[in-house]
């Protein structure tokens, strides 16, 4: 056995900007575990607001190889590695070398009845101006849904701006923490009458206790709050639907029972993603079918993809590649 993992970085197409900065960038890790000369691959997204870094996922993959003449299970790597960036590009590596090893593709092995269909996904306004958000949705027209970032200061006139440059579009606005209490208790009003269909994160998580008491008026979406099946404790009571990531829930493994557990209990779900290429996001496109929202547009923000990606950016169609992930 052979794990090889490094850092790679690959250019947005105009930057990308949320309420808690900017980048020009998605820096990502990448996983290549070889055995009995079959190679599955990975990648994942450290992200900073969870305490990670492109060092410390790269230090945390290196040592799970240690001393190992084989792979691990999934089941062992769940036991003892936290859940976050790291743990994704094994599990997610270990589900690939297994569709090689086998012959059979990871759709067939988590018991999918047939290989998944073209998936439509929302797409992304990046904070900026009003007129600006308004231009780039005018852009994204095409869509079906978009989702809209804001940041704390004029978003009321950056959602209108957008609605009117996108009025087919269904809109999901993400705060990504951003916004106060006082903030989300005015403006929720202004969001129903202005046809908002999801509000994602608008309070810092463990301060959004006050969601409790404003339910009914829009949709509520937990993201940071949400990480997997633990948290659907904290966050019951407080939002209607659940962003799942995987580079949250640590893998596809526990993604795949975050999904049926989310059903199980009546919570809708969203499948997200980090700002990532498609091999990042080739293993959420098997959550797909199972959730309400689609929210996996970040190949199409990249300048380039990898090659052999299927993608459709005047359709927002994301198709699966076997010369990704997960093909026998």
């Amino acid at each position: 056995m052979r794990a090889l993992v490094r850092a790679e970085s690959w250019p947005i197409a105009g930057g990308f900007r949320i309420a808690r900065g900017a980048r020009t960038t998605a820096e990502v890790v990448v996983l290549e575990l070889e055995a009995e000369g079959q190679i599955g691959r990975s990648e994942c997204v450290p992200y900073g607001r969870y305490g990670e870094s492109v060092q410390s996922v790269l230090q945390s993959i290196e040592s799970v190889f240690e001393g190992l003449a084989d792979p691990p299970t999934r089941e062992t790597i769940h036991t003892t590695m936290p859940p976050g960036a790291a743990r994704n590009a094994v599990d997610c590596a270990l589900w690939d070398l297994e569709a090689k090893r086998t012959s059979r593709a990871v759709w067939e092995l988590i018991g999918l009845s047939g290989e998944p269909s073209a998936v439509r996904t929302m797409r992304t306004v990046s904070v900026d101006s009003p007129e600006a958000m308004g231009e780039a949705a005018a852009k994204l027209a095409h869509a079906t849904m978009l989702k809209v970032k804001v940041d704390g200061g004029p978003d009321l006139e950056r959602i209108v701006a957008v609605r009117e440059a996108a009025p087919r579009c269904a809109l999901v606005i993400d705060a990504n923490e951003s916004w106060t209490e006082q903030q989300l208790t005015a403006w929720l009003p202004e969001l129903e009458a202005i046809g908002v269909t999801v509000l994602e994160q608008p309070l810092p998580a463990g301060k959004d206790g006050a969601l409790s008491t404003m339910r009914g008026v829009v949709p509520l979406c937990a993201d940071e709050s949400f990480h997997d099946r633990r948290s659907f404790s904290t966050v019951e009571g407080r939002y209607d639907i659940v962003n799942v990531k995987l580079d949250k829930t640590g893998g596809l493994t526990e993604a795949l029972s975050t999904v049926r557990e989310a059903e199980v209990r009546g919570v809708g779900a969203m499948v997200g993603c980090m700002v990532s290429t498609s091999l990042a996001v080739a293993p959420a496109l098997l959550l797909a079918a199972q959730a309400e929202y689609v929210d996996l547009d970040a190949p199409l923000l990249l300048a380039r993809d990898r090659e052999g990606a299927m993608h459709e950016s005047e359709t927002s169609l994301l198709r699966a590649s076997a010369a990704i992930w997960g093909g026998a």
